[in-house]
């Protein structure tokens, strides 16, 4: 009986020595990627993914200082305070998002002015749309939120329109609007 659990101590270690042995030469990483590509190439359906573009904003943090982000909050919804909060919070994080890895300058440059973020208010969707077709058509991102619904407001309402940029490309989009 002493030899038995003897020879069971000296497999198990040795499974531990050899399980130590292949997980420092081998990082778990490598299995999770495999698994992650596989899973991915699934879950696509028959669709390929190309890498986005970096946006024109990129550019343009090289050679201008001043960076700003406006949040356009639609007025005739009639939000409460905290929603409004809400709301400006998804918008900003959507454009941050959009921006991580397709402007990651632009970004920076926006970190580096303190992260300015001024909210006008707007009195319409349409009024909203078109002040994003401007945004865009001088190259400026966007990011416009589309409420739930849960709450105070009808679902699928667009309530809050983000845009980052240079402060006087921006102004030139946003400076007819009054603060909210």
């Amino acid at each position: 009986m002493d030899l038995t659990w003897l020879s069971a101590i000296v497999v198990g270690a040795g499974c531990l020595v050899l399980g130590y042995y292949i997980g420092s030469k081998y990082p778990p990483r490598i299995f999770f990627k495999a698994k992650l590509a596989k899973s991915n190439e699934s879950s696509r359906s028959g669709k390929k993914d190309k890498p986005k573009e970096a946006l024109e904003i990129e550019s343009l943090a090289d050679i201008l200082d001043d960076f700003k982000m406006v949040l356009v909050v639609r007025n005739d919804l009639k939000m409460g305070k905290g929603k409004i909060a809400a709301q400006c919070s998804h918008a900003t994080l959507g454009l941050y998002k959009k921006l991580h890895h397709r402007a990651p300058k632009a970004l920076n440059r926006w970190e580096m002015c303190a992260q300015p973020k001024v909210v006008l208010k707007i009195e319409s969707e349409e009024d909203m749309l078109v002040l994003q077709e401007r945004a865009k058509s001088l190259k400026l991102p966007t990011h416009i939120t589309i409420d739930a619904g849960r709450t105070q407001i009808a679902p699928n309402s667009r309530t809050v329109m983000a845009v980052l940029g240079p402060v006087e490309v921006v102004d030139d989009v946003t400076g007819g609007l009054k603060l909210l």
